[in-house]
């Protein structure tokens, strides 16, 4: 689980393959079920920090010239929102762009522990969410998941504005207010 989770975060697209596997698993062993959502969601952090860090390394520079007079603007932005950014596409299934969010994350310079976090919160739900699911519905789960996508939609939905609310209101006001030199913007 650990590895799949790796490498779908990181170089190797596998969609859904996780997922699946996830839920086979914790069908046939319904008390490993925790276990395997714990491994996918190690795994799965692991190879978004990799690809994180390598963004964050690799076209720094590019971002700034490309960006030019805005760049200190949208540093800003991914600092102050970055992490709603990254939990919406971590908890959102495939076909979502996943591995787009961690490289903007990345080149964007989005605080290391907001992004850490909002990996870990995204992904745990997701996984120990499928992995219940599993155990609750058998068989029909992967059938239950589709049919009821918008449901699930909504309600990562409140659970990113919960979590987001939260994050701002104990973690955000912890951090030093970013000087812009006087201007207003």
């Amino acid at each position: 689980m650990f590895l799949v989770a790796f490498a779908d975060s990181s170089f190797l697209p596998f969609p859904s393959v996780n997922d699946l596997l996830l839920i086979d698993l914790s069908i046939r062993f319904p008390l490993r079920m925790p276990y395997y959502a714990l491994m996918s969601t190690i795994g799965s952090l692991a190879g978004s920090v990799i690809l994180f860090l390598i963004a964050r390394k690799g076209e720094e520079a590019a971002f700034h010239k490309q960006a030019g007079p805005h760049a200190q603007r949208i540093h800003r932005w991914m600092n102050r929102n970055g992490f709603i950014g990254i939990l919406i596409a971590a908890l959102l299934p495939p076909p979502t762009p996943f591995k787009l969010f961690i490289l903007a994350a990345g080149l964007l310079e989005m605080p290391f522990r907001s992004f850490v976090l909002a990996i870990a919160i995204a992904r745990g739900l997701r996984f120990f969410g499928e992995g219940y699911l599993a155990i609750r519905y058998g068989n029909a789960a992967v059938q239950f998941l589709t049919e009821h996508k918008i449901g699930f939609a909504v309600g990562a939905l409140g659970v990113v504005a919960a979590f987001y609310l939260i994050y701002r209101l104990i973690v955000a006001p912890s951090a030093p207010p970013e000087s812009d030199g006087g201007k207003q913007t």
